[in-house]
């Protein structure tokens, strides 16, 4: 009789998480794609209040234990990983566009296209949502860079709307430390123009000191 052998933690708990995300991935593109529809619908009265009456009936299975406020997501990575719900890059939150974030050689790059969900003014994105996105950018070039840090200040500059349903190219990167401090810079072009800028925007990020960081992250001395 052949007796298969025990899959290793490691690899149980490897395969685990993966399979955790992708359904995390999934479920966060069609709430994307239930949100679109949302804010462009021109449905009757009635058919939206049946849509909702299904919309409360959905939430209503996702039962079970609830994330605490300040307790890290066991699919996330943080500082440094992936955040599979942020607003920004997380592949399950139908709040991002998401951002898809590669490494150049002097900091970051990202890609996304925001939606009608993230308009402003008809037609082109909110400025917060600029504001959202060079913030990641930047912030994640510090990490990136070995200097992780929190931003406190931003610093924004609109040359030109940004134009919804075009894929867009934001760029962050640092550009110089003093002790804890950290600043950056960054730009958000469209991808078929990189060399004119739409929004740009220099940082300070500061660094933390040990005793701060377990007072803002106890979920870190969990995992710890």
């Amino acid at each position: 009789m052949h007796i298969p052998l025990a899959e290793p933690p490691a690899a149980a708990g490897a395969e685990h998480l993966e399979q955790q995300q992708a359904a995390i991935t999934r479920l966060g593109h069609e709430l994307r794609a239930l949100v679109e529809a949302t804010v462009r619908t021109a449905a009757s009265a009635d058919t939206l209040h049946r849509v909702a009456d299904g919309v409360r009936h959905v939430t209503g299975q996702l039962t079970g234990r609830r994330r605490a406020r300040t307790e890290i997501p066991e699919v996330d990575g943080f500082p440094g990983g992936p955040r599979m719900y942020s607003p920004v890059v997380g592949a399950g939150s139908p709040l991002a566009p998401p951002v898809r974030i590669t490494p150049t050689d002097d900091g970051l790059i990202g890609h996304c296209t925001l939606g009608i969900a993230h308009e402003g003014p008809p037609g082109y994105g909110h400025g917060g949502m600029s504001a959202m996105l060079l913030d990641e950018l930047m912030g994640q070039a510090c990490t990136a860079a070995g200097t992780p840090g929190l931003t406190v200040s931003l610093q924004m500059r609109y040359h030109q709307p940004i134009p919804l349903e075009t894929p867009l190219r934001i760029v962050g990167r640092v550009t110089g430390t003093d002790k804890r401090k950290i600043f950056a810079a960054g730009t958000i072009t469209t991808q078929a123009d990189p060399s004119t800028d739409l929004v740009t925007a220099d940082a300070v990020f500061i660094t933390p000191d040990p005793d701060r960081t377990r007072a803002l992250f106890p979920g870190l001395e969990e995992e710890a």
